[in-house]
């Protein structure tokens, strides 16, 4: 019996160079409904400015092909970008999904930040999905896929033939997510990899960063299942578990924090809403010393 291939989400990317971030655009060719995946709100570090340009790009860009946005789509509490999600869902009224175990982060790091604001239960969301869950983008079925490892939140969504796997997984020639944040654990990632690799070889990936390896001076973000099992340099090629977490866990123990690692949560605890206001008007992010 032959089998019908998956349908085909037109998919564009853009590419933050301030973080090294892909924001997606997801849309059903049929329909014209349309999702935004990991949204960037721009911020400056140095004077505290936030800014939506990155989110104007998306913006002008649904608008122009008239297509309908549905749903923001979070893979995670990103530790390296401020998510732009609460803006879109102020201007467009798209709700924002993300993965259920989000309330373990939000305890975590609403407790840091003594963000007394945040409970742990994710209702700032409007969507937390299990694993397995299903629901349609259009004539499009999406799946969830709880692919933890990198945080325990972490989610991949499948659509149609294609993949969104947030930071599980990066372009072949660049490797996988670190697994030092809170509740991160390599030998759990290599699990969830292994879950997205079962997928159709021919399953397009789409990547949430790309940074530049040596010898490559081009940004990209899309490979396949086919790819990263046959070259992924951290996990292709059948690289066995415990090998996999021996040179997960060595990197890991080189690598500095995120530049933006406390602004982020911050905000992304919050689906992207500013803390709330002092009696000022003015609205602050916390600096915990010593903390982390």
């Amino acid at each position: 019996m032959t089998i019908a291939p998956a349908p085909a989400p037109t998919v564009e990317g853009f590419f933050d160079a301030a973080t090294h971030t892909i924001t997606y655009l997801v849309a059903d060719p049929a329909t014209g409904a349309a999702a935004v995946i990991d949204p960037v709100l721009d911020f400056d570090a140095a004077t505290g400015r936030t800014s939506t340009t990155s989110l104007e790009q998306v913006l002008a860009r649904i608008a122009g092909r008239g297509l309908k946005l549905e749903r923001v789509l979070e893979t995670h509490a990103h530790a390296d970008h401020l998510t732009g999600a609460d803006e879109i869902r102020r201007r467009t009224g798209a709700p924002i999904g993300i993965g259920s175990r989000i309330t373990e982060v939000q305890k975590v790091f609403g407790v840091l930040f003594e963000a007394h604001d945040v409970t742990a239960d994710g209702v700032v969301f409007d969507s937390l999905y299990a694993d397995g869950a299903r629901f349609n983008l259009g004539s499009l079925p999406v799946e969830v896929m709880h692919t933890p490892g990198h945080t325990p939140a972490c989610v991949s969504y499948v659509i149609g033939d294609a993949a969104f796997v947030g930071d599980t997984l990066f372009m072949p020639d660049y490797g996988t997510a670190r697994c030092d944040f809170p509740g991160g654990d390599a030998r759990t990632l290599y699990r969830s990899i292994r879950r997205i690799l079962a997928l159709p070889p021919q399953t397009r990936l789409f990547v949430g960063h790309d940074y530049l390896p040596e010898g490559r001076t081009d940004y990209r973000w899309e490979t396949t299942v086919a790819a990263e099992a046959a070259g992924n340099i951290h996990i292709g090629g059948g690289r066995s578990e415990d090998d996999f977490v021996a040179l997960r866990e060595a990197r890991d123990a080189t690598l500095k924090a995120p530049a933006l690692i406390l602004p982020s949560l911050q905000i992304n605890i919050r689906a992207g809403a500013l803390p709330p206001a002092e009696a000022s008007g003015k609205r602050f992010l916390k600096l915990p010393l010593n903390a982390i």
